[in-house]
């Protein structure tokens, strides 16, 4: 029987989050070791187990996965969160890395010399580009692909509450995907994990910007 899914990242949400909401949603426990120094992470670089020597790094049946778009598809699979077929599928990644693509721009602030012009970009791009499509795929189906719950519906999820976070009222405009929102929001391992003290991590902090840094001898801000 294989052990426990491990999570081998910060402790914070960066790219491993939406890998904890995943497995929140099919119902599998976790246990999460933090990375907090660089001498954490050379030990993980000279075990061989970061393939391009990069985080986040995922035990799970006796593997050990890299390349979050990787991971996601793998745990999609595994728990009947990735469509019915082909054509499902390939609806479902593109609407995935679409979501992706909006929360990406998202995880950078911290690292930003001022956040405010990509704010206003995150904001823009999201009102004219993103949402827009949401809105026109829930106008009908309770789900975005297939008529039922698959990983495309639980980041679009995330992503929603990412942006509200930073732009009180966005979905003002947008009432099915506000709607979708508060149905998603009902599914009872969802409803768990939006309470406080859930292995949902909050929005970063210093202490998490700091410790990427040391830990890959990174200097910022990013320009």
């Amino acid at each position: 029987m294989a052990g426990k899914v491990v999570l081998h990242y910060f402790n914070g949400r960066g790219k491993m989050e939406s890998i904890r909401w995943l497995l929140t949603v099919a119902e599998v426990e976790f246990d999460e070791v933090y990375l907090s120094t660089r001498e954490q992470y050379e030990k993980l670089l000279s075990d061989g187990d970061l393939m391009f020597q990069q985080v986040p790094m995922v035990e799970i049946d006796g593997m050990k996965l890299v390349q979050t778009k990787a991971i996601l598809h793998y745990i999609a699979e595994k728990y009947n969160l990735h469509g019915k077929d082909l054509k499902d599928r390939v609806m479902i990644n593109m609407y995935s890395e679409g979501v992706i693509d909006l929360m990406e721009m998202i995880m950078i602030l911290p690292f930003s010399a001022d956040p405010k012009p990509k704010l206003d970009n995150i904001q823009s791009k999201a009102k004219e580009r993103y949402l827009p499509v949401f809105e026109k795929a829930l106008s009908g189906p309770i789900y975005l692909v297939g008529g039922k719950l698959s990983c495309a519906d639980v980041q679009l999820l995330e992503c929603t509450l990412m942006l509200e976070e930073k732009f009180p009222g966005i979905l003002a405009d947008f009432p099915n995907v506000k709607s979708f929102q508060g149905r998603m929001t009902r599914i009872p391992a969802i409803s768990r994990f939006l309470q406080p003290g859930s292995k949902r991590k909050s929005q970063p902090d210093e202490t998490y910007t700091k410790t990427i840094m040391e830990v890959f001898k990174i200097k910022i801000p990013f320009p």
